[in-house]
């Protein structure tokens, strides 16, 4: 009987499979990205002002987001954190595409190669000055504004709405921009 090896082409398929499915970008249920979105006024840099706690940015204060456009039209995303346990920056850089429609704010972000995750952004600000921005699942959520503080209402109010939409806004990290 022959064994198949991972040269295989049925095996190759396989795993190509299971990545492109893995890949996909998805919205939690019962969330919609913002429509209509543009994102030439997207476009910038961002604060984080909270988010739910993982591994990629933990411990980290003065956060920023910067999102510009690539010559090949993708997005260019370059993340920015101060450890200060290390002492230092870290920063890890990306890029983004559409998932769907160009009018809705729903992304894909890639650090690592064709591995993509969910950018969905399902609350902003009609000048566009702050963000409600969650990923593939409720583990995932952020606040963004384009200064390093909110008023307070305003963080009261997008805080309200994440916790309407199922995420455990008890557990969000505010991020400190000395």
């Amino acid at each position: 009987m022959h064994q198949p090896t991972i040269g295989h082409p049925a095996i190759l398929a396989s795993l190509l499979a299971l990545l492109l499915l893995g890949g996909c970008a998805t919205v939690p249920a019962g969330v919609e990205p913002v429509s209509p979105f543009v994102l030439d006024r997207y476009l910038g840099t961002w604060y984080e002002i909270a988010r739910l706690d993982h591994s990629f940015e933990r411990g980290l204060s003065r956060v920023t987001a910067e999102y510009s456009l690539a010559e090949d039209g993708s997005v260019r995303v370059v993340n920015r954190g101060y450890s200060e346990r290390d002492q230092q920056w870290k920063q890890a850089e990306g890029r983004a595409l559409f998932a769907g429609q160009t009018d809705q704010g729903f992304l894909k972000v890639s650090f690592f190669g064709p591995f993509f995750g969910s950018y969905v952004i399902i609350d902003l600000d009609p000048d566009y000055r702050h963000a409600l921005v969650c990923g593939p699942s409720r583990s995932y959520l952020w606040i963004l504004a384009r200064t390093p503080t909110l008023p307070d209402a305003v963080s009261q109010r997008l805080i309200a709405r994440a916790a309407s939409l199922g995420f455990a806004t008890d557990s969000l990290i505010f991020v400190e921009h000395p």
